[in-house]
């Protein structure tokens, strides 16, 4: 679908669609821009009792008439309207012009800026997004191919443009089931992906891995048949970038638990063990095309976590590659084992900052639910950018501590530096306050765990069924600002 901005009246304009964005109780003020047919619309809508009420659509069909299809679609009362219910109203009117077969939809809204025109642009591509590409017969209704918002602005809909498409090429990914993407066949994406984006590309095999000391990664995917990959991908401007900048990303392309195997219940979805990996992907493949003076380094440990007889064990002390001991009190806290080398190689790469982006925890799901992530961080500047960015990306984050002392001595091992878990009361953060064990001294870090966030069994607002990618814009976003 392509977005662009449409300089034209509604007065004027002949066309199959057009949404209208209302406030609540303010549908008059609105609608008149469409002029000859505002009281048809109006009388319509009086008989309906439809009065703008958020995320209610409306469809008013107009036979004959030069504008057939009019979707009224409520933002709710212009006082408490957020930016991110410009989105979510994008979203319904594709949504709603896709079951009435429309090719190209208008949307006029009552107020149109720079931001809000980033934030409906982002919502309908978003709200376009289906993962079908395995089903003999395409559903969902006429896919639109144009969606013209009246008086856009064109730099704000381009950019909204790059990030809705940077995250449904993240879902994308995260949507595959494990049969396609395994470590191997991830790292060939990763440098297909360099390829075309002129990017520099570097995957490190198994032997590698070993010479490396990458042994806390390598233990976690000993149980497959498939082999793990460190994925390291690098994007710079110039010679003279002034700010290095690293993404972590979790690999895991399946994890059925290793021996401490899951419930088959807890074991669906585990495709989407590896969003956290896709979304980095994802977001450097929008960095290369923006005008961005950064030099910034995606790195992914991409593994398969599975019982076997090799498979890693409970009880098993692993040195990891900063020198770091780790013993495994369970199998299933595999991520943060994978992340520990990661993250260590990724410190001596020395960037200014690193994020890191994981389904790393039921326990952040069960404090936060299903609509917010945990956000935990050694430099509350840093912290306080990154939250201030995600309430203008409509991706909530909420800010959980690391610095209660008594919690972190629930990780310290009698054999070992550390152990991988810590049980289950404060899980979200006795795991980051693991990852934290592997991130030098001096570099800014952010944790952000989408575990809760991460998979949608029924579609909402802008988020489809399937994978949400959740995170990715305001990494983008973050980065678009420094």
């Amino acid at each position: 679908m392509r977005v662009s901005r449409a300089d034209i009246s509604l007065n004027e304009l002949k066309g199959k669609a057009v949404s209208i964005f209302v406030f609540e109780d303010e549908l008059a003020d609105t609608v008149k821009f469409i002029g000859d047919l505002s009281e048809s619309v109006k009388r319509q809508a009086q008989l309906e009792g439809y009065f703008g009420k958020r995320e209610k659509v409306l469809k008013v069909t107009l036979p004959g008439e030069r504008i057939p299809i009019v979707f009224l679609v409520g933002l709710g009362l212009k006082s408490k309207v957020r930016l991110d219910d410009y989105r979510t109203a994008s979203a319904l009117a594709i949504r709603a012009a896709r079951e009435s077969n429309v090719d190209d939809l208008y949307v006029l809204s009552p107020e149109m800026d720079h931001f809000i025109s980033q934030a409906i642009a982002e919502g309908g591509l978003l709200g376009a997004y289906d993962f079908d590409r395995y089903k003999g017969k395409a559903n969902g209704g006429q896919k639109i191919q144009n969606l013209y918002l009246i008086g856009g602005d064109e730099n704000a809909i381009e950019k909204g443009t790059l990030f809705a498409c940077g995250q449904n090429y993240a879902r994308d990914l995260a949507n595959e089931p494990p049969n396609v993407i395994n470590p191997i066949s991830l790292a060939d994406i990763a440098r297909n992906l360099s390829d075309d984006m002129g990017l520099d590309c570097r995957i490190y095999d198994e032997k590698e891995l070993a010479d490396m000391g990458m042994n806390a990664l390598l233990a976690v995917g000993r149980g497959s048949v498939n082999p793990p990959r460190l994925i390291h991908l690098t994007f710079k401007r110039n010679s003279n970038t002034r700010l290095k900048v690293a993404l972590v990303g979790k690999g895991l392309t399946f994890d059925s638990g290793g021996l401490d195997i899951k419930t088959p219940d807890n074991m669906r979805t585990m495709k989407g063990d590896k969003t956290g990996a896709c979304i980095v992907l994802g977001a450097i493949r929008t960095l290369a095309k923006l005008n961005l003076d950064l030099e910034v380094h995606v790195l992914i440990g991409a593994v398969e976590n599975m019982p076997g007889g090799s498979s890693y064990k409970p009880d098993d002390i692993i040195k990891a590659y900063n020198g770091k001991t780790i013993e495994i009190d369970n199998t299933d806290a595999e991520g943060r084992v994978t992340m520990a080398d990661v993250l260590s190689f990724t410190s001596k790469l020395k960037p200014s900052y690193i994020i890191d982006i994981a389904t790393l925890t039921g326990a952040c799901a069960v404090a936060l639910g299903p609509y917010t992530a945990g956000l935990f961080s050694n430099d509350q500047a840093l912290c306080n950018d990154l939250l201030e960015v995600s309430a203008f990306t409509g991706e909530r984050f909420w800010q959980l501590p690391i610095d209660d002392e008594r919690l972190r001595k629930r990780l310290e091992s009698p054999f070992a530096d550390l152990l991988n878990s810590a049980g289950r009361y404060g899980g979200a953060i006795t795991a980051a306050m693991f990852l934290r064990e592997f991130v030098d001294e001096g570099i800014s870090w952010a944790h952000m765990d989408i575990a809760g966030v991460n998979y949608y069994r029924e579609s909402f607002g802008y988020y489809p069924k399937g994978s949400s990618a959740f995170g990715i814009r305001t990494i983008l976003e973050w980065l678009s600002r420094l």
